[in-house]
């Protein structure tokens, strides 16, 4: 053997066997033959002192011993003494086609080089590609483009919109949802731990959460997924009474708070990420889509995480809703890290923006826009779509098996590679797991190589949502190192 092909061969056996922190043993993580640069940044210490004097209060750090991740490549991260991480989370759903993915970087080096800024007032070539791409992704005629910068500012663009289209105040959006954190979307999002006790909302409203693993209704084949709930029930095949008891309750909603009963806008995700990946009842979108337009309101599908192939069946992932909302909000996944969102609409709700100046500095600038391109190409050349359904549904698979042994694992949903796994005290109860426990167990797979997300309303909900080309290796080793971790801290 050739000296630089051994060397190679000993640094992909070293990438393999590192040494865990705690000291156990655990399956070989996969290999990688990316070597990061050496640091040389602002020292770890320093690095905590101005988080805590010069950077939000509010800004709230992962992991009782935090990491400071200095490269990334493809699905792995490496923090600042070189070691290597398998990232589950992607930048929390970000991250959609891999860290510094070789084309989405050129696309961005090569527009950089040729111009960075100008006023969307101007045209410039690459808005107008992206837009006519991003357009041929949607159905029907969901062709109108909003760019802007951030999940966030679409989703507050789309109320604006829905408002400006119905003529009506009044929103509807679920319980336990989360759509941004910005002083206006605080009354869109239900989750009390993101809300400030500040005025907002007005004009808002939410109805329960058609969650059937921890709401007051479901059943063992209620969910569009590979994993079903533990809880029992009589439904016959093909129908879901947990899903007509939340439909409901849409209905006393739109029956008593709206104005006459006319609603403006309804706002869902199709898989609740912050939430605790929740999925609904099958059909409950679908009617619920179907009542509100009867209402005189349209439907907007928040797709910030499930957007772009992470649900595997679909593109979209209101597809596996059978629905085709009137607003589409998006944004994460969409620029693989890079700021950048997008409202999309029918020509006749984005005539009512024309009512009024309407601009946005940065949404959909050059180097923006050449980057959510190359993303798109990228989903496409290497079946990114394809690999989220496949390794996804193997590792919701497996996560069942490990449900199935072990009495705090409570519930594995999801599609694709947009997964949650919920922790409780035990199967008969569903009581959440506490945060004591939780942190123990997370810390660990942290310290054994793997990152995960970690949420919903308890904070029980371990969220795995890694970029989209991750393989059946990963997947094997990721099932093995939280299995390790559940044996070390239970």
């Amino acid at each position: 053997m050739k000296r630089g092909a051994l060397l190679t061969k000993r640094i992909l056996q070293y990438a393999g066997r590192q040494q865990h922190k705690c000291g156990c043993s655990v399956s070989t993580m996969p290999p990688c033959d990316f070597k990061p640069d050496p640091y040389t940044g602002i020292s770890f210490e320093d690095a905590v002192k101005v988080r805590k004097n010069n950077l939000s209060p509010a800004l709230f750090t992962y992991y009782r011993s935090p990491l400071m991740i200095h490269q990334g490549y493809m699905q792995w991260l490496f923090d600042h003494t070189g070691r290597r991480y398998l990232d589950l989370f992607g930048g929390i759903v970000t991250v959609s086609v891999g860290h510094c993915h070789p084309k989405v970087n050129a696309a961005a080096e090569r527009q950089l080089k040729k111009l960075w800024h100008t006023t969307n007032i101007y045209m410039h070539p690459k808005i107008h590609e992206y837009a006519q791409k991003l357009a041929s992704k949607l159905p029907e005629n969901l062709k109108v483009v909003y760019f802007v910068n951030s999940g966030s500012e679409a989703n507050d663009l789309a109320v604006h919109m829905a408002r400006m289209h119905t003529g009506t105040y009044e929103v509807v959006s679920l319980r336990n949802a989360y759509h941004g954190a910005s002083p206006h979307l605080m009354g869109l999002t239900a989750i009390s731990t993101w809300r400030f006790n500040v005025p907002s909302g007005f004009g808002i409203h939410q109805t329960m959460n058609a969650d059937p693993f921890r709401g007051p209704w479901g059943g063992k084949n209620c969910r569009d997924s590979p994993s079903q709930t533990i809880r029992d029930c009589d439904c016959a095949a093909g129908e879901c009474k947990a899903g007509d008891m939340y439909y409901e309750q849409l209905e006393d909603v739109l029956r008593f708070s709206m104005p006459k009963g006319r609603c403006g806008a309804f706002f869902a995700e199709s898989i609740q990420g912050v939430g605790g990946t929740v999925q609904y009842p099958k059909n409950f979108l679908k009617r619920a889509f179907a009542k509100v337009r009867e209402s005189g309101g349209i439907c907007i599908s928040d797709e910030v995480q499930t957007g772009f192939g992470r649900t595997g069946t679909h593109y979209w992932g209101f597809e596996g809703h059978d629905v085709i909302p009137d607003i589409v909000v998006m944004a994460k996944g969409m620029g693989n890290g890079f700021p950048l969102g997008a409202v999309v609409t029918t020509p006749e709700i984005a005539a009512g923006m024309g009512k009024a100046l309407h601009f946005n500095t940065y949404g959909g600038n050059p180097v923006a826009s050449a980057v959510g391109s190359a993303v798109i190409d990228v989903i496409e050349e290497e079946g990114m779509q394809q690999n989220s359904h496949e390794v996804g549904t193997y590792m919701i698979q497996e996560f069942e098996k490990l449900r199935d042994q072990v009495e705090i694992v409570g519930d594995v949903r999801g599609k694709g590679l947009m997964i949650g796994v919920e922790m409780v005290t035990d199967k008969a109860s569903r009581a959440p797991l506490g945060g004591d426990k939780m942190g123990d167990i997370w810390e660990h797979t942290k310290d054994l190589g793997i990152l995960m997300g970690k949420g919903g309303f308890f904070g029980n909900v371990f969220r795995i949502k890694p970029p989209m080309c991750i393989t059946k290796a990963d997947a094997d080793f990721t099932i093995a190192v939280f299995k390790e971790a559940l044996e070390k801290c239970t």
